[in-house]
Order: C-alpha cells, then sequence, then structure tokens
C-alpha cells in the first residue's frame, strides 16, 4: 500500500469516528433538550427565572447592587446576566425559561465531546479518541447537570477547553484569548486555568503571547469593564469574593467532618483555604503548560479537576467542572468518575433537596471523590509520559531530514519487455 492509499484510508477512518462522535452527541443532546423540557428540575431553575426578571427590570449592569432579599447572591458574571436578559425576552415569546436556561449547557456538552475527539485523535490513538469523546458524551453526570439541574458550569468549561484547542491545535491564539475571556464572563471557576493558557502561549512564541492577551483583554474589557466602571464594590463582594455554600457534603470538608474536626477547623476551611486552592490550581497548570506546552488541554484540565478536588465549596452542580478533563486524561478516568458521581447525582436529585444528601449520596460522593484524586495522578503521568506532541508555532516536517548517511539502494523492479 503506497503513501497515497494509506493517506487516504486514515482520513476515511477519521472522517467514520468523527461522524460516529458527532452523531451519538447529537442523540445525548436532543436526550438531554427533552429531559429539560419534561422536567420542572431544581430550585436553582426558578431562581435564574427570577434573576432574569430582575435583570430585565434593573439592566445587566445594575443587577449587582439590585436588592433581592428572598433570593440567593447574584454570584454570576457579566455575560452571564446578557444571556439571562435574552431568555427573558424570548420567555415572553412563549419559549419555556427552564428549557432556555438549560439548552447552553447542554449545547456546550455536544461541543465539549467534539473537542475531547480533536485534542486526542492528534495525541493518541484513533480508536482511544473517540473512546473518550463518548464517554464525554455519554457521562451521566452531565445529563444530570445539564439536562436537569439548570446552570453555567459546563458552558464555562466548554470555552476554556475550546480556548486550549484554538491556541495550540489550530495556532490561534488571538481567538484563543476571546474564548478564555467569554469562560470566564460566564462563570468564574476557568479563571484557574487562565496561568496555564498564558505560560502556553508564552512558550509558543512572543507573537502567540501578545496575540492571545490581546483578546482576553479586550473582551474582558468590554464584558466586564461596564459593570467595574459602575458598580465596582457590589461585583467584588458577590461575583469575586464569593466563596460558595458552606455544607459540608463534599471533599475536603467531608473527610475532615468524617474526622471528627472541630466547626472552627472547618470553618477555617471555608474561609482561609480558598486563596491557597486557588493558587495551587493556577500553578499546577502553568507548570504542566510549561513541560508540556503542546498539551494546554491537559494543562486546562489539571487546573480544573484539581480545583474540585481541593474545593471547600459543596454544591450537586460543581461536580460537572471535572468531567470534561477527566476524559481528556483517559477513558477510564472519566467512565470512572462519570459512573460513580452520576450515581450520586441521580440519588441526590431524586431526594427531597439538592442541598440535603442522604447517606447513600454521601458515600457516593465520598467514592467519586477518590476516583478523581486517582484520575488526576494517572492523568498527569500520561501527560508527562506521552511523546510529546509539536509545541505551538512550531512546524512538524513533511519529509525526512537529510543525513550523511547514503540511502540504501532501490531493489530492482522488473519492467516488461517491448
Amino acid at each position: 500500500m503506497d503513501l497515497r492509499t494509506r493517506t487516504a484510508t486514515a482520513t476515511l477512518d477519521v472522517r467514520g469516528a468523527r461522524i460516529l462522535v458527532i452523531g451519538v452527541s447529537v442523540l445525548a443532546l436532543v436526550a438531554k433538550m427533552i429531559l429539560a423540557a419534561l422536567q420542572r428540575g431544581p430550585a436553582d431553575v426558578r431562581i435564574f427565572d427570577a434573576f432574569a426578571t430582575a435583570i430585565a427590570q434593573v439592566g445587566p449592569v445594575r443587577i449587582y447592587e439590585h436588592p433581592m432579599p428572598r433570593l440567593p447572591v447574584y454570584n454570576h458574571p457579566p455575560l452571564a446576566s446578557w444571556m439571562l436578559a435574552g431568555f427573558h425576552e424570548l420567555e415572553n415569546l412563549g419559549i419555556p425559561f427552564g428549557s432556555l436556561i438549560r439548552a447552553p449547557a447542554c449545547i456546550a456538552d455536544f461541543v465539549s465531546a467534539l473537542l475531547v475527539f480533536e485534542i486526542l485523535r492528534r495525541r493518541r490513538t484513533l480508536t482511544t479518541a473517540t473512546a473518550c469523546a463518548l464517554g464525554c458524551a455519554l457521562s451521566p453526570v452531565l445529563f444530570a447537570t445539564s439536562g436537569y439541574h439548570g446552570n453555567t458550569d459546563s458552558v464555562a468549561i466548554m470555552f476554556m477547553l475550546l480556548a486550549a484547542f484554538l491556541l495550540v491545535d489550530r495556532r490561534a491564539p488571538l481567538a484563543a484569548g476571546v474564548a478564555a475571556a467569554l469562560a470566564v464572563s460566564v462563570k468564574l471557576i476557568p479563571v484557574v486555568a487562565i496561568p496555564a493558557l498564558i505560560v502556553a502561549a508564552v512558550r509558543a512564541g512572543r507573537p502567540a503571547a501578545v496575540r492571545f492577551c490581546a483578546g482576553l483583554a479586550a473582551v474582558m474589557l468590554l464584558l466586564w469593564g461596564p459593570v467595574l466602571a459602575a458598580v465596582p464594590v457590589p461585583l467584588r463582594e458577590k461575583v469575586l469574593e464569593y466563596e460558595g455554600g458552606r455544607a459540608r457534603l463534599w471533599g475536603v470538608v467531608r473527610f475532615a467532618d468524617l474526622a471528627g474536626a472541630s466547626d472552627s477547623f472547618v470553618e477555617a476551611l471555608h474561609s482561609d483555604f480558598d486563596l491557597l486552592v486557588v493558587l495551587a490550581c493556577m500553578a499546577a497548570g502553568a507548570w504542566l503548560a510549561w513541560v508540556r506546552p503542546a498539551g494546554a488541554a491537559y494543562a486546562v484540565s489539571l487546573s480544573l479537576t484539581l480545583l474540585l478536588l481541593l474545593s471547600t465549596g459543596s454544591a450537586v452542580q460543581y461536580l460537572a467542572w471535572p468531567v470534561v478533563g477527566l476524559c481528556l486524561f483517559g477513558l477510564w478516568e472519566g467512565l470512572g468518575y462519570g459512573l460513580v458521581v452520576g450515581a450520586t447525582t441521580v440519588v441526590v436529585y431524586a431526594g427531597v433537596s439538592a442541598v440535603r444528601w442522604n447517606d447513600w449520596a454521601l458515600h457516593l460522593a465520598e467514592a467519586g471523590w477518590l476516583l478523581l484524586a486517582a484520575g488526576i495522578v494517572s492523568g498527569v503521568r500520561r501527560a508527562l509520559t506521552e511523546p510529546p506532541a509539536p509545541a505551538p508555532g512550531e512546524h512538524v516536517p513533511l519529509v525526512a531530514q537529510r543525513t550523511d548517511r547514503p540511502a540504501a539502494p532501490a531493489p530492482p523492479v522488473d519492467r516488461p519487455h517491448r
């Protein structure tokens, strides 16, 4: 089989795998949207609806200083405010808000599965890339958090992974900066992965770093600038300094509670530990991006998965943060976490409240935390031992390098006599 035939066959194989991933991801998207249309969802759906109504009254900028005594703290970044404003207008046209608020996350999961495939097919076998992408598309955790709960976490994760893909695989640092800014403007959690992308851009060379930072700064200024100028104090207090829930349901605080730690110690974890967690996640991602600049997606995944592992906040929608990253790390990493934590979400949502977990949910979450820790270790080891892909900006030679050693003579070819 000559080179041209092998190339054509490989192209057909990739095309077939991509069609399979797209087809399954579309089916998953449709299933999630049907679930969103049929299920009322938890209280967060009604809370978002109330936020959208308030934004329609005072605008996406003044919402941060608008008193809403019967609602939780409005801790969503500016792009989420504009999204809710648009949803309110669509709701007035007769589209149910419950479907609207869950549609972005469902669509984001679809895009994330395709990104997992496109990123991994350049670094692993085609079978592995396909399996990991299908695992992402069919993850039970994402069915629960995106199709039922109603939140913006999956949207933020998707934009951050898109930024890594654009920076390294598409050599588009300006667009990558735009995607990163959109991510942190939907939900603040992906900010822990920004240093990893900056390091990867710097390692790609000054032009790439300048373009990435220009895209990031321009969109941040556009979306955050008006709010910072009009209501800087409410924005800082409600968004930038938001500490999350203080329930003892997950991770570090859950194990501290099981160990019999005092209330003052657990409270200290909630109040004093958060900044250290954020810095640790930033440092870990930046380190991996430095030693593996062509693996920016792995570095982003490390920051986001580590954030949930060390988080002192407890909320069922947070469980979606590491799903895509674990699927990038490997099939078994994503599958193990997805099945166990997916069962956790089912048990939680079957209960009376999403903030009251029964013993079954707590024990499943404990197992999920351990699987998350194991998946992070396994994924980082694989990222470090994987043959290094070309760094951003580095060209792959299309022909072999010329050497001083003469090539072996070609074997004689039998030609027909004329």
